[in-house]
């Protein structure tokens, strides 16, 4: 029996947690459940699962939280804040942390879990972006058990070897990460500048939130997925090659230096990574239908055209550079993308926003918590003054 927080529970990836946990009942107990503001949905989670614990980020909706759960969850405890977000990271109770907060506010309490040694399952992939070193001592030093969910490093991590690490790298030569190329693979590049925000987050393969659809439009997503995959399996950003695959069933693959490519297959579905995670090294049910080869009939790989997805150049970019770079570059992006689903730049200044502000924010070595959300305060405050000179 495993005692669950899941940290972002009514996002896609902790909707889905939710959903492979409802099906082991014997394996899984709830312990907190966390949002941002969604406390509809956080309040109708907890009258499923009875969690002891109810978190909501933003502090000004703890009290409505605790009227709609007064009645119905009166053992749940309601706490808020980034103290409550740490709270029940940490807490003695819990083996297990699915870390699915979107973004740079996922990161301090997916820290706690680490310095913790709980079982983290990352989903936050912007903890290892903005700081990963870091975030590796606390999982080394903490004791912590790190296992990736993003579809493409859980299949990387399902094709390494088992005795694959810092000592022996059993024969890996690269990393192949694959990209879906979003819903603009095909568009014509004079068009792109006129993309909406309902357009960028109509993704042909897979259902997520408005920012990280939106960076699968660009391919930053895939930058920061480059960065991450350096951090979580040891390698530099020239053994990690990105490869489009339009079709989302490869989810990633090994290259050995006998000329072996080892690939994870599955239908497009998050509780398959999900569950492969909540239940290593054993398998489990996900509720995920088998994939039918033959219905997918053929797989289609292309190189990205880095001229029509510039911010995977500028992840590639800041991933070379290292330090603060990966920081900037986020930062950055978080408050482009924003920028863009408020309508207040079109979706080519997103690339624009990212590139200033990496020319512009000094790249340092930061060497504490503090030092990197300096940076990223930085970072963030050149390119809003960068978006108000724009719009």
């Amino acid at each position: 029996m495993q005692t669950l927080t899941i940290l972002g529970a009514t996002g896609s990836i902790g909707i889905s947690t939710l959903d492979v946990a409802a099906r082991h009942p014997e394996r899984f107990v709830i312990f907190a459940l966390t949002c941002h503001s969604r406390i509809a949905e956080l309040a109708e989670q907890c009258r499923k699962f009875n969690p002891r614990y109810a978190v909501v980020s933003d502090t000004s909706k703890s009290e409505e939280l605790k009227q709609l759960l007064s009645i119905d969850c009166p053992n749940t405890e309601v706490l808020s804040g980034v103290d409550g977000l740490s709270f029940v990271a940490i807490a003695a109770e819990v083996d297990t942390v699915m870390a699915a907060i979107v973004g740079a506010a996922g990161l301090l309490p997916t820290l706690d879990a680490a310095k913790a040694g709980k079982r983290v399952l990352l989903a936050n992939k912007e903890a290892l972006v903005m700081a990963g070193p870091l975030f590796m001592s606390a999982v080394q030093e903490g004791g912590a058990t790190l296992l990736p969910i993003d579809s493409e490093h859980n299949a990387i991590f399902q094709c390494l070897p088992t005795d694959y690490g810092i000592e022996s790298r059993g024969g890996v030569r690269k990393i192949l990460l694959t990209a879906s190329g979003g819903p603009f693979r095909t568009i014509a590049l004079d068009d792109l500048s006129s993309m909406t925000p309902q357009q960028a987050c109509a993704h042909p393969n897979w259902d997520m939130g408005k920012k990280i659809s939106v960076d699968s439009a660009t391919m930053m997503n895939k930058g920061l997925e480059l960065i991450e995959a350096c951090w979580l399996f040891g390698v530099s950003s020239k053994e990690v090659e990105v490869v489009i695959h339009p079709q989302s069933i490869i989810h990633s693959m090994v290259e050995y230096i006998d000329g072996s490519v080892l690939a994870q297959l599955g239908n497009p579905d998050m509780r398959t990574p999900i569950a492969h995670a909540m239940a290593w090294p054993e398998r489990i049910d996900s509720g995920v239908s088998s994939l039918d080869i033959i219905s997918a009939a053929r797989l289609d790989f292309e190189a990205p055209d880095l001229e029509r997805f510039p911010c995977l150049a500028l992840a590639m970019r800041a991933a070379e550079m290292g330090g603060s770079a990966p920081t900037v570059l986020n930062a950055a992006n978080e408050v482009a993308v924003d920028a863009f689903l408020h309508g207040r730049i079109a979706f080519t200044q997103i690339a624009e926003i990212v590139s200033s502000t990496l020319n512009q924010v000094e790249v340092t070595e930061p060497e504490t918590l503090e030092a990197v959300q300096l940076c990223d305060q930085q970072a963030r405050e050149y390119a809003l003054a960068r978006i108000d000179r724009i719009s």
